[in-house]
């Protein structure tokens, strides 16, 4: 039986992550030969190229496509392995790459981002703060927050809690427009949707008995960003279905006025999403850990 040569495997997983043969070698500490003799090395071994190679551009081919979740898996796998080696006697070290929701990774994150790097100074932390879906592998997440229903898929989901969404709208759109009392009054008013679902116009709910309704809305504005939707709101522009962590604030303020209490749309999940490897080094596991116990949600 011939080993599998896990050291070009990495090297390959490496210049993946990083979209470069020189990237890759100075992520390494090696040159930027030894890098290209192992991927040359690899593709001879499995008789396939893995990259389309000119002087301008780096492209995978379809063999190297298919084979770089695996290289990834190899590369993170035995990074995971050496570390748990090392963890009952040296501090945590590295870097985590995390993705998150742009008002979610502002308000909730990146003070406990803060509380994190003070508890382990030697572990750095790359946030990436977007409200569009992203692929967590092809961007080279450690782990990525999600705020929705979480789809079959290879990816591993830790649930950690249910967000509750409001209706809502300023006291002065309700005392012109008047005060919905159910879904269907949604028809006669504006609303305010968030782009970045499947379906931004119809809104479901869950009213008294469990009844179920779904009901299109009129979009006076459309936009991927709750935040950005709380202008229009408070100056009494339409109505809004937003998360607590977005409206609460301005609920107890009384600028925003929560509607159709009886009527609720389903929460929101809350997830910690990683890749399908079990294997994870001490510092993204950490990491994790420290975000399921001080979410705040």
């Amino acid at each position: 039986m011939r080993l599998p040569d896990l050291e070009a495997w990495a090297m390959f997983a490496a210049v993946v992550e990083h979209r470069s043969f020189t990237d890759a070698a100075k992520a390494l500490s090696v040159s930027k030969a030894t890098v290209s003799k192992a991927v040359t090395r690899l593709e001879q071994h499995l008789d396939t190229s893995l990259f389309s190679r000119t002087s301008r551009r780096l492209a995978l081919t379809e063999s190297g496509k298919r084979l770089a979740d695996h290289a990834a898996r190899i590369l993170a796998e035995g990074q995971a392995a050496e570390e748990a080696a090392r963890r009952e006697t040296t501090e945590l070290s590295g870097t985590v790459k995390l993705g998150a929701p742009m008002t979610f990774g502002l308000l909730r994150v990146a003070p406990l981002i803060a509380e994190f790097t003070k508890l382990h100074p030697g572990v750095d932390v790359d946030l990436h703060l977007s409200d569009a879906r992203i692929d967590l592998i092809e961007m080279g997440l450690d782990a990525t927050i999600r705020i929705a229903d979480m789809p079959d898929s290879s990816l591993r989901a830790r649930r950690l809690a249910d967000m509750n969404v409001h209706v809502v709208a300023s006291p002065a759109y309700l005392d012109t427009r008047g005060r919905p009392t159910h879904p269907a009054d949604l028809s006669g008013h504006d609303c305010l949707c968030y782009s970045n679902v499947s379906t931004p116009d119809v809104w479901r709910f869950v009213g008294p008995g469990e009844q179920n309704v779904a009901v299109q809305v009129r979009a006076r504005i459309t936009v991927n960003s709750g935040e950005a939707m709380l202008p229009a709101l408070v100056t009494g522009v339409g109505i809004a279905r937003l998360p607590d962590f977005i409206v609460g604030d301005a609920i107890a303020a009384g600028d925003l006025e929560e509607i159709l209490i009886d009527w609720r749309p389903p929460p929101l999940g809350l997830h910690l999403v990683t890749p399908p490897s079990r294997l994870r080094s001490g510092r993204v596991e950490a990491l994790l850990d420290f975000i399921t116990r001080n979410h705040g949600c």
